[in-house]
């Protein structure tokens, strides 16, 4: 469960603009919000959203907003229009985009816009807090300076970039060439989703050619190898591996 008080230390400086049709699930998550950002403005569709993106900016000096949370499937305008008209504005932007079962198709043109952070529809609030800890730690400069090439992938499974090397406990797990490159590029940054089309690219800068049925059989192949449920697969759109919180 992730620790409040952490959480709180990151966010207490800091404005969030989140963005969701649903009255209900609107107004249940800007009260959690509001529990740890200093400023939470809330709106119901894209084109309000972007309204408030521009007074904010205006009301402050030219400062942005520090993380915008935002739904895909909205009235007037989408996430994915939102996203462009933020992105023209700041590309540098945090943001984070909520995303149900169904709305797969919208996903691809987001990643390619740049987007890292996806949370599923329906919401789970923990997961939440997990992913604005790991936003807001990012956005104030403050993550961890001691980073390491060792990626934890569960209570027992890690990953080591340099010696690419996967571990299960102490006990080493033969990968392929190809298995090696897929992880490399997926634990470059850890929970963004990669497509099809940035995986053939990334295989083409090792001289070693893959395709769409080929990056299954491959997944197939490497599921069995690596901890449940840590390599997820998006239909019609990629794959990344789920980040692991201690």
């Amino acid at each position: 469960m992730i620790n409040s008080k952490e959480l709180l230390e990151y966010t207490k400086n800091l404005s969030i603009l989140f963005v969701e049709d649903h009255d209900e699930l609107r107004t249940s998550t800007d009260s959690i919000l509001k529990n740890f950002f200093k400023v939470v403005t809330s709106a119901e569709n894209g084109q309000e959203a972007l309204k408030s993106y521009l007074n904010h900016t205006q009301e402050n000096d030219g400062k942005f907003y520090d993380i915008v949370l935002t739904d895909i499937k909205m009235p007037k305008m989408d996430g994915v229009e939102l996203t462009k008209n933020i992105y023209e504005i700041n590309p540098s932007q945090a943001l984070i985009v909520l995303s149900a079962f169904d709305e797969s198709k919208y996903l691809l043109p987001l990643i390619n816009l740049g987007i890292e952070q996806f949370l599923k529809k329906p919401l789970d609030f923990q997961e939440l807090l997990k992913i604005l800890l790991k936003t807001s730690k990012k956005v104030t400069n403050n993550a961890p300076s001691n980073i390491t090439n060792t990626i934890k992938l569960n209570e027992s499974f890690t990953y080591d970039r340099e010696s690419k090397s996967l571990v299960n406990y102490k006990e080493n797990i033969y990968l392929t060439k190809y298995e090696i490159i897929f992880i490399q590029l997926l634990t470059t940054n850890l929970g963004k989703i990669y497509s099809n089309e940035n995986i053939v690219a990334n295989y083409l800068t090792y001289d070693e050619t893959i395709d769409a049925q080929n990056i299954r059989k491959l997944v197939s192949k490497l599921r069995k190898k690596l901890p449940e449920d840590s390599l997820e697969s998006i239909y019609g759109v990629g794959y990344r591996f789920i980040p692991f919180y201690e």
